[in-house]
């Protein structure tokens, strides 16, 4: 089977695949943001805006009238019939054979390179790859839905690993031959692909990654719990299965630790759940030291510290040490915004479905909630941000974060590799 040998220490299969990816000449315009980041006006506006962009797959809805739904089985038949369209028509290529490939990121004075390749379902079974959130079966059965449609994985799983020096001599040998792909996306993001020719890289990869006990989802867990469901929905129609069938496996970006940025995950709150703005700063008071800042927008630059914009005025909530907890998701920012502020106070205790709640990511700053407290919203909080150990932690400890932790930049594109299975 795809796992590790009988007796062996269980570490991380990471192998090479035969991409399906686009022309050269197409790539800047085929490649997309990741499916969830948009909704159905944004996705249809991207596609109308660019009509090869790999939005009209992994949102084939856009190329219906808005009466028939996201979920409609016509929408992931388009899906499937769009994909294929754009191999015939030489968009997108398949390549001869398996190999890894080097994508490298550069936008905002940060550069993180990766190692395009597949993950083995086995892993994430036997919990070699690590997860901190939990998942939606309605997210899954669409994402299982869409693989089927295309026969094919077209969203990647970002995957963090330890960071290992022969890997990174390997990669950077790699980004010594002429790149793939070089553009730069209409948000400044930079995206390079290279693809690794040499055998000797290539098997220094595969036995870098067999030095590594643990890899981290840090993005698209929908996603791989997908694959892994398809993938035990095929073993049961294959009993005879051998484990090397490319459905044990799921396309991926693996990136070493130190590379990775994760910004801020803020929130914003439509009401103040009966409190006028004085007594809810009052009740603040009891589990945080409240210092009023003006027109300063608060930043944190330290753990248990939150920034407030209420009323038009910026405060700085420092918490006090009786509600700081070493516990791996308990001390967590967003952990102590939730139970010492949103549950308690605001009354908000599922922010998966309380719709007085929604969240800004941190690429978009401060000024966007100032902006969204003047227009839908009443108050607003900025965190400080989920360092990457605190996710190993919670991961490691077989615990869950709370929902929007993180915020990963920047994003992977999609389009750019594609998985056939």
């Amino acid at each position: 089977m795809c796992g590790a040998e009988t007796g062996r220490r269980i570490l991380a299969i990471v192998r090479p695949f035969r991409a399906v990816r686009p022309r050269a000449d197409a790539a800047a315009r085929v490649a997309a943001l990741p499916y969830d980041v948009f909704n159905r006006q944004e996705a249809l506006a991207e596609v109308r805006k660019e009509p090869l962009s790999f939005l009209k797959i992994d949102r084939a809805e856009t190329q219906f009238s808005e009466d028939v739904a996201p979920d409609d089985s016509r929408v992931y038949e388009r899906a499937g019939e769009t994909l294929r369209e754009m191999i015939r028509d030489g968009v997108l290529i398949r390549e001869s054979g398996d190999s890894y490939y080097i994508y490298e990121l550069t936008g905002a004075g940060h550069t993180q390179t990766g190692i395009v390749a597949c993950a083995a379902v086995d892993d994430y079974l036997g919990n070699v790859i690590k997860k901190h959130e939990n998942t939606r079966a309605d997210k899954e059965a669409d994402r299982i839905n869409h693989v089927e449609a295309c026969r094919a994985q077209t969203g990647p799983i970002f995957l963090a690993y330890r960071s290992r020096e022969a890997i990174n001599r390997a990669v950077d040998r790699s980004k010594g031959e002429p790149p793939l792909y070089d553009f730069v996306a209409g948000d400044g993001v930079r995206h390079t692909v290279w693809k690794v020719k040499r055998q000797s890289e290539q098997d220094e990869i595969r036995a870098g990654f067999e030095q590594v006990p643990s890899v981290y989802i840090a993005d698209g867990h929908h996603r791989a719990a997908a694959a892994v469901k398809l993938a035990l929905k095929r073993r049961k129609e294959n009993p005879a299965y051998s484990g090397d069938e490319e459905f044990n496996f799921f396309l991926s970006v693996l990136f070493p630790h130190d590379q990775l940025r994760i910004l801020p995950y803020n929130r914003v709150v439509r009401d103040l759940g009966g409190y006028s703005e004085e007594e809810f700063l009052r009740a603040l008071t009891g589990a945080f030291e409240v210092k009023e800042l003006g027109s300063a927008a608060c930043q944190p630059r330290e753990k248990a510290t939150f920034g407030l914009y209420l009323g038009g005025v910026w405060y700085e909530l420092r918490a006090g040490e009786g509600i700081r907890f070493s516990d791996p998701v308990e001390g967590l920012a967003v952990s102590l915004l939730q139970s010492h502020v949103l549950a308690p106070l605001l009354k908000i205790t599922d922010v998966r479905t309380d719709r007085r709640i929604d969240f800004v990511g941190g690429i978009r700053g401060l000024p966007e909630l100032e902006r969204r407290t003047r227009t839908d919203m009443k108050l607003a909080f900025s965190l400080y941000p989920t360092s990457l150990q605190e996710l190993f932690d919670v991961a490691d400890a077989g615990q869950l974060m709370p929902p929007k932790s993180t915020w990963f930049e920047p994003k992977l594109r999609s389009g750019l590799f594609i998985h056939e299975i």
